[in-house]
Parts: structure tokens; C-alpha cells; sequence
């Protein structure tokens, strides 16, 4: 037992909100002190390749990130990282300040290991915030922006509304997640449906190519829920975070009756959700798993079940700061228990029903009959295989244009054929001065000619694959 769970007992007599208040003055003033700072992050900050992944274009060189809600303001971005976390999604963040809904509004239910929160998105507005940002953006992990609508704010106007904070933020995060899943700002999750969120991707795609994200309920009907991550995805989306708080009080015992309840009663819910999300979804768009994770094990489930990250809130608050530690430090022998070699050889692995994905086409036989006919000839000219793409392969490419091939590095290879071409020239032209052309000699010459053109094209083709 960790020195803060032998605390933990007394420290939960103190009201929650005011506890957590305690706990963002000594993060945000104490931890990022210069001997401090390396003193605890030597304890915590767990660096290891195996655990190093790239998630929509962004590098994590760990999957564990603190989810929004624990750092509205951003005011604990320093201190955060020297506990260990691969990423933080700061927020949820609104275009006007506002204080949130009456307290008290934030609650432990200690017996389940769960929180329930009714806090209303209180936070310091997205100018304030985004000026904090920039006093030290682009950080040396990756920032997630979460972003909110405001209370007052008409549903018929909140597509402006998260037009205005993305464009507060635009050059402060990394990524930006559209939460339409809080239960505590009134008629917020009925902007979960699917004309909506193809408004608020394609209005976001206008602004910017940063991965985007949604945040979805763990309360949506299943066919729903799905249609919604479908448009979502069409409509420019990088990935769901999946899942928000729940409304679904029987999970604890005496719960309020307004706010969403995390933690460990959450975890058999949203972890229902990514399982559904990842038998339709898995290879198509990337997920991210957070409700309940507070173990090694549990956060290794998930990665199995298809997440490429997770993210932890309430098993901080009950765990203590070396939660991400013990997480990072478990993955690592669960992945060389299960015999792989690197964290994304997991990724996916207990998913019962994978989506289909498309085949790469096949390389053209022409090309392989033309080097095949040139084998029984005494010059052979030997190329570096390329894809050729045939109008078949073209057509295929472009109605994915958003799955890129893997490089094949053409000017290199481009460069050794012309040298090649002009030394075979050259024998050709002795060979004309010695003595004149038979057949066998014309064929020959002819053959290696095809055999040329062949090549070039594949070059020039080459030069129209997009680079990985």
C-alpha cells in the first residue's frame, strides 16, 4: 500500500472540490520546481520504446493520458507530466467563462471507487486559457484541447459557439475534442446525432488539419451511437474518445440525483462500448478508451480491445500520483508475457469480429512476364520492385484516398535505372560498329528496349504515389 492510500482515508473527510483545489495549488506551484520537478518525475516518468506510439500523426511515448476535466484551466500542465502521463487533454473549455452549476457538485463514492460530478463546465473561458498556453506551447508531450458549449448558449447557436473556441485554441493544442456528452449542461447530448456532428466536423476541417476528436456518452442507444461515429468519420473526424460519465445511478450505491458517475462502476459499461466500436470501426478510425481504468491489466484490455490509448481520471484520485507509473510499468510485462515485442502488436488482438479492410492490388503480371522473357538473354538488367498502378489500382486508391502506401523512396531508385540504361547503351553501340545486326541480335536489342520502357513507367508512376 502506497503512502497516499494510507492517507486517503483521512484526506477523504475533506469536501471533494475543495480537496482537489488543495491538490491543483500544490501541482500547479510546488511540482514544477526545478529539484522537485526531476525528483519526481525520476520516480514516475516511465520511458521505454516498446511503449512509444504514433496516433494520428502524433507521437506518444507512452499510451496513458490524463483525461479533460482534471485541468480545466490549464494550470497544471508542468506539474501533470512529472507524474508520468504520455498526454494531456486539458479542460472542458468554453468560448464565455463560466463559474458551473451549484455546489457541492463533485462526490466520491468511495465503497465503488467511483466519482460522480455535476461541476457544469466551470472554467476561466478560452481567451484566458489559450493566452496561459502560449506561454509555453509546443510542449514537450502532446496537448488535447477539450472543448465545451456554453450553458447559455441557444442549441441553434452552438455550432458558432464551438467554431469560437476551436479558433481561440487553433495554435495552443495538438489535437481538439468536441464534448457533446456532458450530462451537466442541459440539452447538451442531444447534439449527439448525426446531422449535427457532420456540421461540426465539416465546419472544423475548414480551420484546421489537427487531429479532431468526439467524446461520446455511454448512454447512446447502440444503432445511434453507431450512425453517429460513421458520419463523425466521414465527415473529417480522427477518433472517438469513448466514454464520457454516465447518468445510470444503479451503478452505485446512494448516488445523487443529478451529475455523471466515473470511475471503477463505470468500467464494465464503457469498456461494452469500445468492444461495440471496435467491431465496426478498428483500422477505420482511432479510439481511445477512458471510464474505469485504474490498473496495468485493465489498461491492457483495453489496448487489446482496440484502443490505441487510454486515459485515467478518477483512479487518480483513489490510486494516487503513481497510478501512470504502476500502468506503464505493468504494460511492459504484460506485452513481454504475451510474447510481443512492441506495444502495437497488442493493439486490436481480443477483437472477436474485426471490420474487413481493403487488400493492396497486385502487381501488374506484365511486368513479371516482361522480366521473365529477358532471363534467357545475356544482358539483365535488374530493378528494385515497384507497385505499378494499372487504372484498376488507380481507381482503388482513389476511392481510399485516406490510406496511404508505403513509400518507395522512387528517386533512388530512379537514379540508379538511367545509370543503368546509359552503360547498356553504350555496349549496344559497340556492339553495332563490330559487326552488322542479326535477328537474334535485333530481338535480343528489342527485348531489353521493352524491358526499359517497362521500367521508366514504373518510375514515372512511382513519382504519382503519394509519400507515407
Amino acid at each position: 500500500m502506497s503512502l497516499y492510500q494510507m492517507l486517503s482515508p483521512y484526506l477523504f473527510k475533506l469536501d471533494a472540490e475543495k480537496a482537489h483545489s488543495w491538490a491543483e495549488s500544490f501541482i500547479k506551484r510546488v511540482m514544477p520546481l526545478p529539484l522537485v520537478q526531476d525528483y519526481i518525475a525520476g520516480k514516475n516518468c516511465v520511458v521505454d520504446k516498446v511503449l512509444s506510439i504514433e496516433v494520428a500523426g502524433m507521437r506518444f511515448y507512452n499510451p496513458v493520458g490524463l483525461a479533460a476535466g482534471f485541468d480545466k484551466n490549464a494550470t497544471m500542465i508542468k506539474g501533470l507530466s512529472t507524474l508520468g502521463f504520455g498526454f494531456l487533454e486539458i479542460g472542458t473549455i468554453t468560448q464565455a467563462p463560466q463559474e458551473g452549476n451549484p455546489k457541492p457538485r463533485l462526490f466520491r463514492h468511495t465503497q465503488e471507487q467511483s466519482l460522480q460530478n455535476a461541476m457544469g463546465f466551470n472554467n476561466q473561458g478560452s481567451l484566458a486559457i489559450s493566452k496561459r498556453l502560449k506561454e509555453f506551447y509546443p510542449y514537450a508531450i502532446p496537448l488535447g484541447i477539450n472543448i465545451g458549449k456554453n450553458k447559455i448558449i441557444a442549441q441553434s447557436d452552438s455550432l458558432k459557439n464551438y467554431e469560437n473556441v476551436l479558433l481561440d485554441c487553433l495554435e495552443v493544442g495538438d489535437y481538439f475534442t468536441f464534448n457533446l456528452s456532458s450530462p451537466n449542461t442541459p440539452n447538451l447530448r442531444d447534439l449527439q446525432n448525426v446531422s449535427f456532428v457532420q456540421e461540426l466536423f465539416a465546419m472544423a476541417r475548414t480551420h484546421t488539419q489537427k487531429p479532431l476528436f468526439l467524446k461520446i456518452s455511454p448512454d447512446m442507444d447502440k444503432d445511434e451511437m453507431l450512425k453517429v461515429v460513421e458520419m463523425s468519420a466521414k465527415s473529417g473526424a480522427s477518433g472517438i474518445i469513448a466514454t464520457n460519465t454516465t447518468i445510470d445511478y444503479t451503478l452505485v450505491q446512494n448516488p445523487k440525483q443529478s451529475g455523471g458517475i466515473s470511475g471503477a462502476a463505470l468500467k464494465q459499461k464503457s469498456k461494452e462500448i469500445l468492444r461495440i466500436l471496435s467491431e465496426s470501426f478498428f483500422g477505420k478510425i482511432v479510439l481511445i478508451s477512458v471510464g474505469g481504468i485504474d490498473s496495468p491489466q485493465e489498461a491492457y484490455e483495453r489496448i487489446k480491445l482496440g484502443a490505441s490509448l487510454v486515459q485515467v481520471y478518477s483512479g487518480l484520485v483513489f490510486q494516487g500520483p503513481s497510478l501512470c507509473k504502476n500502468i506503464n510499468e505493468g504494460l511492459l510485462q504484460c506485452i513481454q508475457a504475451d510474447g510481443f515485442t512492441h506495444l502495437h502488436e497488442a493493439l486490436g488482438q481480443d477483437i472477436k469480429t474485426k471490420p474487413k479492410t481493403r487488400k493492396k492490388p497486385e502487381p501488374e503480371k506484365a511486368q513479371d512476364e516482361s522480366v521473365k522473357d529477358t532471363q534467357d538473354s545475356t544482358i539483365v538488367i535488374k530493378t528494385k520492385p515497384i507497385r505499378a498502378r494499372n487504372k484498376k489500382a488507380d481507381s482503388s486508391e482513389d476511392a481510399h484516398s485516406h490510406t496511404k502506401p508505403k513509400s518507395t523512396k522512387a528517386p533512388k531508385v530512379e537514379s540508379k535505372t538511367k545509370k543503368t540504361r546509359v552503360k547498356k547503351a553504350d555496349s549496344t553501340n559497340a556492339t553495332k560498329a563490330k559487326s552488322p545486326r542479326t535477328k537474334k541480335t535485333q530481338s535480343l536489342q528489342d527485348s531489353t528496349q521493352a524491358l526499359e520502357t517497362t521500367s521508366q513507367a514504373q518510375q514515372d508512376s512511382a513519382h504519382d504515389l503519394p509519400k507515407e
